[in-house]
């Protein structure tokens, strides 16, 4: 098929805004606690009610994607968006927020589902992962911005009029000075209405999947499930996102509560940061991938991201602050890393593996759970303690992992063994 690079673009500005949307929790966990007047269980509910829509809602969106088509699927999912974030930002209240994170979530993980094979077909397979690694990089470089835009916002809205910016002073109109981190929910649901506009004056290619693409019958997946490593994968990706945002989600009311640093400045920054390098950390990780077989790779990035965290947890508040940042760094390699060596331990049904995979984004969900509940039995400290054991596992996977296909890398060796 011919190459759509307007196509191309519109999905990086999607993987944009999707991550826009999605990793801006963590800079409002001490805000919207103390908000509503949360326990840390009840603020692991947030995070909760957003990835869990990822479980349930991956499967079915492959499904439903073969007949509605890409265009309607993903005016839709921004709709959902839209319609979430203004719900919200009209009506701020805790029950509101967590139908309204299920909404947004279900709209992300529909256009996950969608804009993956989409970006294969538009930008040719040769490119895909040169594309796809861009789209990464484009997605992280949004988690960095979204908390930096939370801090613009609520500390415009807490200067004299005279200070405010144009945007600053409409927000400060509608929304209360003592939540007004809910003004980044207006924010979210212009972005999403603007995505909307957008994507109604594109043109679309026909996107033809491969047969091992497609979702898949019912007997691909009892055929897949029979396979332990199947199994394992899942969770692989489920420890990942739940090691993602066990971090990130509290690491800004970690810092409040032990080291009182303010979180809707330097806990905020913290969390861009967090993102920041994890951007960075992909680009090192492309690099030592040419080099290493990505097992070794993911085992270096393991123990790292768990002396990193150890040092956040223990460490002075200098160190603390640094030390969570770097986790980011540590943890970039592990998605494609897990993901690659799954897709590469199958033989067959990709496509419907890939889906189950993507359910696995749910471990984002359960872990804030569990986190937030530990933490009320005892303290955020021991809470953010579970995060050590899922990063345990992510670590075993580069000891058990066994693909058919290993990654190529550049050797330096003539074939005679001589250098």
């Amino acid at each position: 098929m011919k190459k759509n690079y307007i196509i191309v673009v519109l999905i990086l500005i999607t993987f944009f805004v999707i991550s826009f949307l999605t990793n801006i929790l963590g800079a409002l966990n001490p805000s919207v606690s103390s908000s509503f007047g949360l326990s840390e269980t009840m603020a692991g509910f947030l995070p909760f009610s957003f990835f869990i829509a990822y479980g349930l809602m991956s499967i079915p969106a492959g499904i439903v994607l073969e007949k509605y088509g890409e265009k309607r699927m993903m005016i839709f999912a921004f709709l959902l968006a839209f319609l979430a974030s203004v719900l919200f930002a009209g009506l701020p209240s805790f029950g509101v927020f967590i139908f309204s994170l299920f909404t947004i979530g279900t709209g992300m993980s529909i256009l996950q589902v969608v804009i993956n094979p989409l970006l294969r077909v538009s930008g040719g397979e040769e490119n895909y992962a040169f594309t796809s690694v861009l789209a990464q990089l484009i997605f992280g470089a949004a988690s960095f911005v979204s908390p930096q835009v939370y801090t613009w916002i609520v500390t415009g809205i807490s200067q004299s009029s005279e200070q405010q910016s144009f945007l600053i002073k409409i927000l400060a109109q509608i929304t209360t000075l003592e939540m007004s981190w809910v003004g980044i929910y207006w924010i979210f649901g212009l972005a999403s209405l603007m995505m909307v506009g957008l994507i109604l004056f594109v043109k679309f290619p026909k996107v033809e999947l491969k047969d091992d693409e497609k979702a898949g019958s019912k007997a691909s997946y009892l055929d897949l499930f029979r396979n332990k490593y199947v199994i394992l994968y899942f969770f692989g990706i489920f420890a990942y996102v739940g090691a993602e945002q066990g971090i990130s989600y509290w690491m800004s009311k970690f810092l409040q509560v032990y080291h009182g640093l303010d979180f809707k400045t330097t806990g905020a920054e913290a969390v861009a940061n967090f993102w920041g390098l994890m951007t960075l950390g992909g680009i090192l990780g492309l690099l030592l991938l040419k080099f290493l077989d990505s097992k070794i790779v993911l085992r270096i990035f393991s123990v790292l991201a768990i002396m990193g965290l150890a040092l956040a947890l223990f460490g002075s508040t200098t160190i603390a602050l640094y030390s969570f940042q770097a986790t980011g760094f540590f943890l970039s390699v592990m998605y494609p890393i897990i993901v690659s060596l799954a897709l590469n331990s199958v033989s067959k049904h990709h496509g419907s593996f890939a889906g189950i995979l993507m359910s696995g984004i749910m471990g984002g969900a359960v872990v804030q759970l569990l986190i937030g509940f530990i933490s009320d039995l005892s303290s955020l400290k021991v809470g953010m303690f579970f995060n050590f054991i899922i990063l345990a596992y992510i670590l075993s996977i580069s000891f058990w992992a066994k693909p058919l296909i290993q990654n190529k890398t550049i050797s330096f060796r003539k074939e005679n063994g001589n250098v």
